[in-house]
């Protein structure tokens, strides 16, 4: 099963996240199969590949519930 989910990155204290596309059982900094945004959670700035995204949801990606908060703050999920 894939999951959308956050991959931590960045420097100690000062963490910023890719929005990525992983196996549900991978572990969080593995090997994504797909990068598609990135959040940082210091300065709240982030991008999201919109058309990435809803191809992936499409297909029955299912993002975790932080990441569905944010895509619903941008405006890229409805419910």
């Amino acid at each position: 099963m894939l999951k959308l989910r956050l991959k931590r990155c960045g420097r100690k204290k000062q963490p910023s996240y890719r929005l990525v596309v992983m196996v549900a059982h991978s572990r969080r900094d593995g090997r994504p199969i797909d990068q598609v945004g990135y959040y940082n959670s210091i300065t709240k700035q982030s991008y999201f590949d919109v058309i990435k995204i809803t191809k992936w949801l499409e297909q029955g990606v299912k993002p975790t519930l932080t990441v569905r908060n944010l895509l619903k703050k941008a405006n890229i999920l409805k419910n």
